[in-house]
């Protein structure tokens, strides 16, 4: 019964943080200007400010180029600590999607600081599911990926969906005519790096105001260069002396093009973004997974990769249950160094799935999701469960060398036993009550679906370790009639 309930429990990497505090992607159309974009800010700003849980909020629109996470004034991260009243963490986060819902042309994403920067760095999103559809071809690439996009919004337990945005930006295009630059001895490079230096201007030294300093930038004033015919009639400096117009030595055209191109190991992508929400993890991804296969025809050349914290769950469960069967094989190797008996060795180790069934079944009526640190408390059961099976099974050999046997050997050895086994049991389950009990205070969520599965396990491993061990330990001892002389 335990193993059915397990399959049904939902699987998460990390135990979902009870910050305190939360923090709002806010990233408008490619190529917002800043007064745009601070307007769009101020509405979040008023709407959050509204709510009786919010008193300050903070915002940061942009990120230097040099900055380590460099974002365009169409971005703004909103920092909105928060005082709950009444109300559950999912209610409040619900609240605030209804509410900025109706700031237009705004991907609103939901997050917590920690949480925030573990999912960045783990999918490089700010969401805790990633599906980034790598291919060649950019209107391609969003148009599959603006189909994803739709169509998993109505898989439940999902929220915050937002795709890449791509929109078509103007550009001026300088192609060098290569016949007229060897005509006048000039190269590619020549004629590129005086545009460059012409337009986009170039660091010639520092200016220093007391503490403060700034670049001095060499570049044409804006009166030539703010225009096609400013840029047309640009004069390019000769190799041999004189100078010609830049329409002479290129074709200078405007056009338009992709705003951003992101790639991840040299191929180009797009990442539909997502968080999950009164779900587990695993579960929505699955859902997510079946989706795509069964309503998305991708083209040939094209592909879909699922990335987030899930991934992280995969792989640590994988080393965790590897190390848990290693730790099992020693268990054993040190219990038959003990008793020398690989029967009594196995004996002990029944303790093992006795352990178990308290802690699936605490899991199954309480968060019903196994996360790493439930994991890690069922391999902590292992240690507890066999030293119970070896205060027992130990003492039961003493007694059977001392002479009794039956029902008296037995009772004896369960009682000698009982309080050694119940004391270490309380002083064990006492210490994690308090973690159980504040599970969702800041701080105690990592540590808290561990001590729930110990709690657990250790409830049903005192109580059947006295009923089951006893039982199957007098089945394997020999019969009066099979005893050799």
């Amino acid at each position: 019964m335990s193993l059915v309930l397990m399959s049904q429990l939902g699987r998460s990497f990390l135990p979902e943080f009870n910050e305190g505090s939360l923090v709002i992607s806010a990233v408008g159309v490619p190529g917002m200007s800043l007064e745009e974009s601070n307007k769009a800010g101020k509405m979040i700003e008023t709407l959050l400010l509204e709510m009786p849980e919010v008193e300050v909020v903070t915002r940061r629109t942009g990120r230097a180029e040099l900055d380590e996470h460099a974002q365009g004034v169409n971005a703004a991260e909103i920092d909105v600590p928060f005082t709950l009243d009444g109300k559950t963490k999912e209610q409040f986060f619900e609240e605030v999607r209804t509410k900025l819902s109706v700031v237009p042309g705004i991907n609103i994403t939901l997050g917590q600081p920690i949480a925030h920067r573990i999912d960045h760095m783990l999918s490089g999103t700010r969401a805790n599911i990633a599906v980034k559809v790598f291919g060649d071809d950019l209107p391609k690439l969003f148009e599959i990926g603006k189909n994803i996009e739709t169509q998993i919004r109505s898989v439940e337990g999902i929220a915050d969906v937002a795709v890449d945005q791509q929109i078509e930006v103007p550009q001026i295009r300088i192609t060098p005519n290569r016949q007229m630059l060897a005509a006048y001895g000039m190269t590619v490079g020549d004629l590129m790096n005086q545009a460059d230096v012409a337009f986009a201007g170039e660091k010639a030294g520092e200016i220093y105001e007391g503490q403060f300093y700034f670049d001095l930038m060499v570049r044409f004033e804006k009166e030539s260069r703010n225009s096609m015919d400013a840029i047309l009639r640009a004069l390019i400096q000769l190799p041999e002396g004189g100078q010609l117009p830049l329409n002479q030595l290129a074709t200078v055209s405007s056009v338009s093009s992709a705003n951003s191109v992101s790639r991840e190991n040299v191929q180009r992508h797009i990442v539909i973004a997502a968080n999950v929400q009164n779900r587990d993890l695993r579960g929505v991804v699955n859902d997510i997974q079946e989706v795509i296969n069964s309503e998305i025809q991708l083209p040939v050349g094209y592909r879909v990769v699922y990335d987030g914290q899930f991934e992280s769950e995969a792989k640590a469960s994988q080393l965790l249950l590897i190390t848990a069967f290693l730790a099992l094989l020693v268990i054993f190797l040190l219990l038959y160094y003990e008793f020398q008996d690989t029967k009594l060795s196995a004996i002990v180790l029944i303790n093992l799935p006795l352990a178990l069934i308290g802690g699936i079944l605490i899991l199954y009526f309480t968060s019903g999701i196994i996360s790493i640190a439930a994991t890690i408390g069922f391999i902590s059961l292992f240690g507890i469960a066999t030293r119970n099976g070896i205060l027992l099974v130990s003492r039961y050999e003493d007694l059977r060398k001392e002479g009794l046997q039956g029902w008296e050997l037995l009772k004896h050895g369960a009682l000698d036993r009982l309080n050694p086994i119940l004391m270490t049991a309380f002083t064990t389950g006492l210490a994690l009550i308090p973690l159980v009990i504040n599970g969702s205070e800041p701080g105690n969520e990592i540590q808290s679906p561990m001590a729930v599965v110990i709690l657990g396990g250790l409830i049903s491993a005192t109580v059947l370790n006295l009923i089951v061990i006893p039982c199957v330990y007098e089945l394997s001892l020999p019969k009066p009639g099979n005893v050799s002389g």
